[in-house]
């Protein structure tokens, strides 16, 4: 039988709150400077990356493919970063987006 093996199983860290702190006041103080950092997104790829990385990887996922899919989510993560939305909102909203953009993958005998 073929078809999709299904991905990493992967849970949310905990919320980086001093990273968040640290990330909103840079953009308080200089919001041209915080907005690039933010739409960079490695601000959180590389955290992120720590915790998601061995798994990512191991599904076929590089680390300039997994900087390329946060940086595309960079407003939900702007949102986060003001308040506007919960760190579970945010990153599981990350975690979606990431594993629809895993390489498909031939399932293996028996799954």
């Amino acid at each position: 039988m073929t078809g999709t093996a299904p991905g990493p199983s992967l849970s949310l860290p905990e919320e980086p709150v001093e990273l968040r702190r640290r990330t909103r006041a840079l953009i308080e103080q200089d919001p041209v400077e915080g907005t690039a950092v933010v739409d960079a997104g490695a601000w959180i790829a590389d955290p992120l990356w720590g915790s998601w990385g061995p798994a990512l990887a191991a599904a076929g996922m590089d680390r300039e493919r997994f900087g390329a899919v946060v940086a595309g989510y960079r407003r939900e993560l702007w949102l986060w970063v003001m308040g506007e939305r919960t760190w579970a909102q945010s990153a599981g909203g990350l975690l979606g987006r990431l594993q629809r953009r895993l390489p498909a993958r031939e399932a293996g005998p028996g799954t």
